[in-house]
């Protein structure tokens, strides 16, 4: 039912003028799920208040409810036609008085964390690309079906919504910042296994995904959870900072999805903070994290940082280091030419890490990993606190080339957090002493010295002769194909 109201959904998303894209449909789909959610939510509150003899004071005033403006009941519990807006009627007051309304809640939440921040920061930074106030009522009815209130619903919605952010990252390159392949994120929580207690932080959490991840993996490992570690779970283990609007409502509603109900997401630009300004109070146990790269940083940006660079996960990772406590644990995606760059920044960044942190683990990532994008990755697996004297590799190779219609998987991983626990040698892995690296310029891209495979480098003359040879084969079979018509 769930996944015939999602495709539903997105069909009449796609009648929509205003609406263009697998990115449009996630906006646009998240911010009337978050007000189903928030429904629900206050439907409980209100019925756990009334056991105990008290009133629930709403969040939201009576005329800004969902079952009073998008689904008003009839005794039967059906939608009651006559008193649901539609058409124009609905669209304007979406556009003029619902969004006006919630935007105001920002101003007068007591504190960043609190769900009614989380409102008002929602609904200033999006608007309503629905133009047709029809399809709205449609879409409207669609998600009206959802229901948010066992956890086997929360955890299928859930699924859903990871699905549809999965297709939006995919959907483009300004996407594709949102979307990290959920098996290579549970490997990296599992090589740095947080624990309850800690606090698990990610300055550029896009859609959450390392967030909600790290959450079901610290409910999987502690079934026997006590009220007060469940209310610490909730409430000071996750946190988190995104600079783009969409990414920050995804990662909200993502992290609601999953079962957190006010998550400590703030909207800011990390990179804007100076990292000098951290205090211990600041500071996390645990830092997980696929930062974009490829971006530039303006110039006063970039002050806030001792070492200058205008790459945006160079100054991420400086970020990340300084804001671990002292025997604190990292995972960090980057590009694998982070290794190896030879300009004044990068090797000074490297020399920064293996000084200040243990980097005990490189994990190599086959090209194809990420969806769409250009380049490779390795994953920086570190503690804080002490000099990195060996650094364990892995080499990742699945067998065969990932795409989108072969995308990695959890399989594939198997292997890696398996020996990952003893740093093992194997015709994948192997140890490297930081004594035996170059000093200058700090290279860490080693070789695999178990690879048994020769590179053949062939010769461009070689080269053309093939492809004047494909060329020739496939103006026979055009020819061929000719005849027959």
């Amino acid at each position: 039912m769930f996944e015939q109201a999602f495709r539903n959904i997105d069909n009449s998303l796609r009648k929509e003028a205003g609406c263009a894209t697998e990115l449009d449909y996630a906006e646009q789909t998240s911010w009337l799920l978050f007000l189903k959610y928030l429904d629900g939510l206050e439907q409980d509150r209100a019925a756990e208040a009334a056991l105990d003899g008290k009133t629930y004071p709403y969040l939201l005033d009576k005329p800004y409810r969902w079952d009073n403006w998008a689904a008003p009941k009839d005794k039967a519990g059906n939608l009651d036609h006559n008193t649901a807006l539609s058409g124009d009627d609905l669209r304007d007051f979406v556009n003029l008085k619902l969004f006006p309304y919630l935007h105001q809640f920002k101003g007068r939440a007591s504190g960043p964390n609190t769900i009614e921040y989380k409102i008002g920061e929602i609904f200033g930074e999006l608007k309503n690309k629905i133009t047709s106030g029809y399809n709205l009522r449609d879409i409207i009815d669609h998600i009206d079906e959802l229901r948010f209130r066992s956890q086997a619903e929360k955890h299928e919605l859930s699924a859903l919504y990871e699905e549809k952010i999965k297709r939006m990252g995919n959907a483009g390159r300004n996407g594709g910042e949102y979307y990290t392949p959920r098996p290579l994120i549970r490997a990296m929580i599992r090589a740095v296994n947080p624990k309850l207690g800690e606090t698990i932080y990610d300055g550029a959490c896009g859609s959450a995904g390392f967030l909600c991840e790290a959450f079901d993996y610290l409910q999987q490992i502690n079934p026997k959870r006590t009220t007060a570690q469940d209310k610490r779970l909730q409430e000071a283990t996750f946190y988190g900072k995104e600079k783009k609007s969409l990414a920050y409502v995804l990662g909200i509603m993502n992290m609601i999805l999953h079962g957190i109900e006010a998550p400590n997401i703030v909207h800011t630009n990390t990179l804007s903070e100076n990292i000098a300004d951290i205090q211990e109070k600041d500071r996390h146990d645990v830092v997980l994290a696929n930062p974009p790269f490829g971006g530039q940083e303006r110039p006063e940006v970039q002050q806030n940082f001792p070492i200058r660079t205008s790459e945006t996960a160079f100054l991420f990772l400086q970020h990340f280091i300084k804001i671990l406590r002292a025997g604190g644990r990292g995972g960090v995606v980057i590009k694998n030419t982070f290794l190896s760059n030879t300009d004044k920044a990068s090797v000074s960044l490297r020399r920064h890490l293996l000084e200040s942190c243990n980097l005990h683990t490189v994990l190599d990532c086959p090209g194809g990993t990420f969806q769409g994008a250009g380049v490779k990755t390795v994953v920086l697996l570190f503690d804080k606190g002490r000099p990195t004297r060996k650094v364990w590799y892995y080499q990742l190779d699945p067998g065969r080339n990932l795409g989108k219609t072969n995308p990695l998987n959890d399989d594939d991983l198997a292997e890696f957090v398996k020996l990952h626990k003893t740093f093992a040698d194997s015709p994948k892995s192997w140890t490297v002493d930081v004594k035996d690296l170059s000093t200058e310029p700090c290279d860490l891209s080693v070789k695999n010295p178990n690879g048994d495979e020769a590179i053949e480098h062939r010769s461009p003359q070689a080269i053309m002769k093939e492809i004047a040879a494909l060329d020739a084969e496939s103006a026979e079979t055009l020819t061929a194909i000719k005849k027959l018509l």
